[in-house]
């Protein structure tokens, strides 16, 4: 009896080897297991990746094909334009019969996709989602556009699908497959910007284990109390892991499970895994809805008359507007490549409602000085911001930079560590600098006045037809 034909097992945003199905399914089969990674900047969209997203991809995939060889069947690399060329040379240089890979839910990747199914042996699995789009839906059978109804209807369906294991081993090709040389896609950057990127993150599976760990021992339980407040460490920053698929949002799901069942969380616990879930619901939205990763989902905001400001635009993206609490930000964004969620919605308040700037270039800048650039949560955190999106804040309901200041940075400690202008500040100066009877001369004053700004978006807003 020969031997059966290799499968290949196309790996995109799943870059693990536990809770894989597609790993797992070909590993359990017995046949030989032909690990790929393909990079094809597809030139039809415009949502290659950005800088600070290659630098992590380069990391990842480097931790992960260390991994593999390790089981067995080291990953392949191949690089080109044409996804379906690429998959079908490997086909036959390999002998391979089937395609094995999971699914994606961006609407270039859902396109895709349907195009290799059509052409290709090819066989997907559910992808990294607690629960894929379409899985949840009214009772009229259509998708959700309000967070909290969704929610409670996950709720409702119980726990997510335990994560499945890693394979012991792979069974490897007979010959070894030709591979490029990952240096030679050049994604980290030819000029030495990483530099903060390099100190502030490890960008491996220990890294995502590392930090899970850390955070499940010494912040769960206060997340939902310590959360907003940016000079803590009271968030997960599990997001660029979960970005490249490192690791599983089923796998940190029962993770917390497993700890509030052993030691309690309280309301920490739920208020965390809310969020997981909060990422498949903009993740479904973007499936159901695929126009509005450009297209505002409500469309009386189409006619929004968004202001041309390219001098406000680069203040904002180099963290010179005068507000303290958004430059601290915007400075973090640029060394670290990660902001603080309280702090991202306060930057997208100022560009989009103080700046009258639209939601899209924020959305185009964060993806690409974002390690976590991921198209789905970007697409819907702009749009909440912008209030033209699904469950949107209001856009009459505009962040006073002051005062959000103040609230979740009291003491002014995000502050002084990105904006080292202001560290010798009281308190109760460093929020609005401009107010001091002698500002500092090497800080920027305010570019725009905010309550005459506040007047002007929403007179902005009183255009549109309700």
């Amino acid at each position: 009896m020969s031997p059966p034909a290799p499968i290949l097992v196309w790996f995109r945003n799943d870059l693990r080897l536990d809770d894989h199905p597609a790993l797992f399914h070909a590993a359990a089969s017995g046949a030989p297991v032909i690990p790929v990674y393909l990079h094809t900047p597809r030139t039809r969209s415009r949502w290659t990746r950005g800088g600070a997203s290659r630098w992590w991809l380069h990391y990842a995939l480097e931790d992960l094909h260390q991994q593999l060889t390790t089981l067995g069947s080291p990953l392949v690399l191949r690089s080109g334009t044409d996804t379906e060329a690429l998959l079908t040379e490997l086909m036959q240089e390999t002998g391979a019969k089937q395609i094995f890979w999971n699914r994606r839910y961006e609407p270039d990747w859902v396109e895709l996709d349907t195009q290799l199914k059509q052409a290709l042996p090819a066989k997907s699995f559910p992808g990294t989602v607690l629960r894929e789009p379409g899985t949840v839906s009214t009772q009229t059978g259509n998708p959700y556009k309000v967070f909290t109804p969704y929610y409670r209807a996950c709720t409702k369906l119980g726990p997510p699908p335990e994560p499945l294991p890693p394979p012991s081993h792979l069974q490897p090709p007979e010959s070894p497959v030709a591979s490029d040389a990952l240096s030679d896609w050049h994604l980290l950057p030819g000029l030495n910007w990483d530099t903060g990127m390099q100190e502030a993150w490890n960008p491996t599976l220990q890294g995502a284990e590392d930090r899970l760990e850390d955070f499940l021992d010494e912040a769960a339980g206060l997340y939902k109390d310590k959360r907003d407040f940016p000079d803590i460490v009271g968030t997960s920053r599990m997001s660029p892991w979960l970005h490249v698929g490192q690791i599983s949002p089923r796998r940190i799901w029962h993770e917390c499970d497993a700890l509030q069942q052993t030691r309690g969380g309280g309301d920490g616990i739920e208020a965390y895994t809310r969020q997981l879930v909060w990422r498949d619901f903009a993740t479904q939205m973007l499936f159901h809805f695929p126009h509005t990763d450009t297209d505002p989902l409500q469309e009386k905001y189409a006619a929004f008359p968004w202001n041309t400001d390219p001098k406000g635009l680069k203040a904002w993206q180099k963290g010179l507007t005068g507000y303290p609490i958004v430059d601290a930000g915007m400075r973090e964004l640029w060394t670290t490549g990660w902001m603080h969620n309280r702090v991202r919605m306060i930057v997208a308040s100022f560009l989009v409602k103080d700046l009258l700037i639209s939601w899209r270039e924020g959305a185009d800048w964060f993806w690409d000085t974002l390690v976590d650039a991921d198209l789905a949560n970007n697409t819907f955190g702009w749009q909440w911001a912008g209030g033209c999106g699904a469950d949107a804040a209001p856009y009459f309901r505009i962040f006073n930079p002051v005062r959000q200041s103040e609230k979740f940075d009291a003491k002014g400690g995000y502050i002084r560590k990105w904006v080292p202008e202001l560290r010798s500040l009281s308190e109760k100066e460093i929020h609005a600098p401009w107010e001091m009877s002698c500002p500092p001369e090497n800080y920027p004053s305010p570019i725009v006045d905010h309550r005459a700004a506040r007047d002007r978006a929403l007179e902005a807003l009183s255009t549109l037809t309700v």
